[in-house]
């Protein structure tokens, strides 16, 4: 095989495996959440519009209040990742409309993006519970003398009086 037609046969595979690689490190991207197709939730007029045209026209919400429920969330967000990386959330979409409790009118309409998040601190503490941790081999060997083959003594344990028999 002549160096030219090496060159070109080499070429011909090197670039394919070139954009296939390329290809590899794309960003995928995936949206969750509500999808506003035909009108969006910051379009709701306050006074207005009532729970029932807000839930024709946009359907159920994301999420309603935990200790209010009249107040509705829909939410969305478009995560991206490439390649191996972990998902990064690109952008986050919060709407929450709030309904008078009586007449059921909007009151207020409020959006939030990923900028109006907080970062939550986690605290890693345990709480202490009484007791002991058994071994490997307490647990394997814990069981040896409870089962009918062996003679059991109940006498110590609570709840029963010494030397009652009754069961």
């Amino acid at each position: 095989m002549s160096r030219t037609a090496f060159a070109a046969l080499a070429a011909g595979l090197l670039i394919p495996a070139a954009a296939a690689s390329l290809s590899a490190c794309a960003p995928v991207t995936s949206y969750s959440g509500f999808q506003a197709i035909e009108s969006d939730p910051k379009d709701v007029k306050i006074g207005t519009d009532t729970k029932s045209t807000v839930r024709g026209r946009l359907g159920s919400p994301s999420a309603t209040g935990a200790f209010d429920t009249n107040t509705w969330f829909y939410m969305n967000q478009l995560k991206s990742r490439v390649a191996f990386k972990r998902p990064e959330v690109v952008a986050r979409n919060v709407t929450a409309i709030t309904f008078n409790k009586d007449s059921e009118l909007v009151e207020s309409v409020n959006s939030y993006t990923l900028k109006d998040g907080k970062v939550v601190a986690f605290n890693g503490r345990e709480t202490p519970t009484r007791g002991r941790e058994l071994t490997i081999l307490e647990q394997i060997l814990g069981n040896v003398g409870r089962g009918g083959l062996l003679p059991n003594s109940d006498d110590n344990t609570p709840g029963n009086r010494p030397g009652d028999r009754r069961n």
